[in-house]
């Protein structure tokens, strides 16, 4: 009975120590020295200043920013230790069939068109209306970022084309070219457009 007690509390402490301090340690060392940014967030500084990661996206409503998708905010449910809200977002649980839902899009269709009378004759790319498994998105697909260059330039007296160069810039293409897809990042473009990041 001992030696099986013994022969279990031995395996226990060198897988401890192997998965839970060698291989967590290592990947950790090796990240922080091959993809330092990433492995600590992928945090947008400028001069000191923390503007927010590249990873999570942030709700820009005005008419001199671009767009990102839908973020279902909550207020109410947490707090700080403060005692200060905390802004949350969550994925919508809404069915695509339910009426609620068809209304919600309805709502953000018109919001849309509004915003963008010059793109009166364009179908509205469907990642501006619809929320992210996430509802944390921090990118747009690169017609959802195109459809919004005539609003970003009369709105901020810039060109289209100078709006253009700016989303080329932010954008992501697929690795290797073929995985993933072609995406832009809304909170990158708007730092651009105010020349926080250059």
């Amino acid at each position: 009975m001992k030696s099986i007690f013994a022969k279990g509390l031995s395996s226990f402490i060198i897988f401890t120590i192997l998965c839970g301090v060698l291989y967590t340690g290592s990947i950790t060392c090796i990240s922080q020295i091959l993809f330092p940014s990433k492995a600590n967030g992928s945090i947008i500084e400028v001069d000191g200043k923390k503007y927010g990661s590249q990873l999570i996206a942030q709700q820009y409503t005005d008419e001199k920013h671009m767009w990102g998708r839908i973020m279902n905010l909550d207020t109410e449910t947490f707090t700080d230790k403060d005692g200060n809200k905390v802004v949350y977002s969550t994925p919508s649980n809404l069915s695509p069939a339910s009426d609620e839902y068809k209304e919600l899009v309805a709502q953000r269709v018109d919001k849309i068109k509004s915003s963008h009378e010059y793109n009166k004759d364009e179908s509205i790319p469907v990642d501006l209306v619809t929320c992210s498994g996430s509802g944390l998105d921090p990118e747009i697909s690169l017609a959802a970022a195109k459809y919004q260059v005539k609003r970003l330039a009369t709105n901020n007296n810039m060109t289209e084309s100078e709006v253009e160069n700016i989303i080329d810039k932010c954008t992501n293409k697929p690795v290797l070219g073929i995985l993933g897809e072609t995406t832009v990042n809304v909170l990158k473009v708007n730092l651009m457009i105010d020349k926080i990041l250059l």
